[in-house]
């Protein structure tokens, strides 16, 4: 039975590489002609549930065996790439935090795709959704299941990437675009921080599995300032304050990408990163002092905001916000446990709220409640309530339109010296009206447009002269003396003579 087991443990990678592997088959169907119209959405669904399926049966055969047996913990690892003073692997952790997260997840992933086989029939962007779900669905559970840091950062901007593409997933629509970018822009600063960790973690432990980070040896200064990278990309991507307007802009998606993505799975990635941090988090208690100070803040935020939403999928948001707050305070105050239960239930309950948020107004039959009468009375809190305190438009001002200025910038550069350098494709002009086809643009479109000038040159010269040219009189010349060499060839005394000269030359 161990050896079973031992040997199911080794094949957790097709956990999130059946997620991939069916995207990628969904695109050749598409390629192939084989995914279109309504005739074309059943094969994608079947597809994309199977490899859903095949994970979340992997995963709880994965559970079995650790209840039975206990968990496999650290498995060996593949070498990936590495220098002398620091390597990285290709290895996957199971351990009691990583199976049951990685299992909810999974149960939750394959729900939600059954749900969006009947929810998004019809839809222009069918096919594409079910692409980016699963790639979604590979980039999480790597993210769980990472056995280091560098792991987890790859299958973290997996997830970033999938999200980017289902909040613009009405790609017609400026407002569905606009948020995209919103988010995509907030949370490079996660990214930014994520980075700095294991650029620290190269430099200082050569190493970046999770358990080097516990090392004895890294001095408290050194420990504070890998976890900080750390604690910044679990905030940002946990939507905490203030970094939390990214995720009210990120329910412009559809509702299945907003129930995996910002209400059940993708939010909680920040919580998992911290409970993963917790033996470190334990040596540096300043940064556990804020972690409940930044929880608590988050939490008032949203408790506050959400007294004024009117519609469902907002109420939620704000919803899952407290909660998920609730459990950064847990983590600050050493609870680990109670978040890891916490964050379990609170995924399956959101999850099935956000699924049933379209059809919320027709069992209920009433209208959104009224904002409380205490809160109605003060005119400055209500509109800063209504207004989410203006952390939108701060963020706005301060991440957000300097990233599209510099990108502006960039984008002037590149017209006024690369496009001028390189050439752009059809932007070029004929040097010479005689030659329209022959389009020049760029240094090395001169380039090739003089030699093209002296070629043409040439075969004019050469060739192309008309009748009695210099190079047809040349040509002419040269097959008359051909002709007259064939001719003596031909003659017997003269065959007979090369014959003799070249038994001469063998002997």
């Amino acid at each position: 039975m161990n050896a079973y087991f031992s040997l199911l443990a080794d094949l957790v990678w097709l956990v999130p590489l059946l997620p991939l592997l069916a995207g990628l088959l969904i695109v050749l169907r598409i390629l192939a002609g084989r995914a279109c119209g309504d005739a074309g959405e059943p094969g994608t669904a079947r597809l994309a549930e199977a490899a859903a399926l095949g994970s979340l049966l992997l995963l709880l055969a994965l559970d079995l065996g650790a209840w039975l047996t206990g968990v496999p913990g650290q498995l060996p690892g593949v070498l990936w790439f590495a220098n002398p003073r620091w390597r990285a692997e290709f290895s996957f952790l199971l351990d009691p935090l990583s199976l049951s997260v990685a299992t909810v997840s999974a149960l939750i992933g394959w729900l939600v795709t059954r749900f969006s086989r009947n929810y998004l029939h019809r839809e222009a962007g069918f096919q594409r959704f079910f692409i980016v779900l699963m790639l979604f669905l590979a980039g999480i559970q790597l993210l769980f299941l990472a056995g280091n840091s560098l792991l987890l950062f790859i299958g973290w901007e997996w997830c970033g990437l999938a999200s980017f593409l289902l909040i613009g997933y009405q790609r017609q629509r400026p407002l569905a675009t606009g948020n995209a970018l919103f988010a995509l822009t907030s949370n490079r600063v996660g990214d930014a921080g994520l980075l700095f960790a294991l650029g620290l973690s190269a430099f200082w432990l050569g190493d970046f599995s999770w358990a080097r980070l516990h090392d004895p040896a890294l001095s408290v200064i050194e420990l504070r300032l890998l976890a900080l990278g750390f604690v910044v990309a679990a905030l940002v991507k946990s939507a905490q304050f203030p970094f939390s307007p990214w995720i009210i802009r990120a329910l412009e998606g559809p509702t299945p990408s907003s129930a995996i993505f910002y209400g059940a799975v993708l939010i909680h990635a920040g919580v998992y990163l911290l409970l993963r941090l917790e033996p470190a988090l334990a040596r540096v208690p300043d940064i556990m002092y804020g972690l409940v100070a930044v929880g608590s803040l988050t939490a008032v935020y949203a408790w506050f905001c959400a007294q004024v939403q009117t519609d469902v999928k907002s109420g939620l948001i704000f919803g899952t916000l407290f909660q998920v707050a609730l459990m950064v305070v847990a983590i600050g105050c050493g609870w680990t446990t109670v978040a890891l239960v916490h964050l379990c239930l609170h995924t399956a309950w959101r999850a099935w709220q956000f699924l049933v948020a379209p059809s919320w107004l027709q069992w209920s039959r009433q209208r959104p409640s009224s904002p409380p009468a205490w809160l109605a009375r003060r005119q400055g809190w209500y509109t800063a309530a209504l207004q989410r305190f203006w952390l939108g438009k701060l963020e706005q001002i301060l991440i957000v339109q300097p990233t599209e200025a510099f990108a502006h910038d960039l984008r002037q550069f590149e017209r006024a010296f690369v496009d001028r350098v390189v050439g752009e494709p059809g932007s070029g002009v004929a040097p010479d009206p005689q030659r329209p086809l022959v389009r020049v643009d760029g240094w090395p479109g001169l380039l090739l447009g003089a030699v093209s000038d002296h070629l043409d040159r040439l075969e004019q010269r050469l060739l192309l002269r008309g009748r009695g040219g210099f190079g047809e009189r040349l040509l002419r010349r040269l097959a008359g003396y051909l002709a007259t060499v064939e001719n003596l060839l031909e003659q017997p005394r003269y065959l007979m003579m090369a014959v003799m000269a070249t038994f001469v030359v063998i002997l």
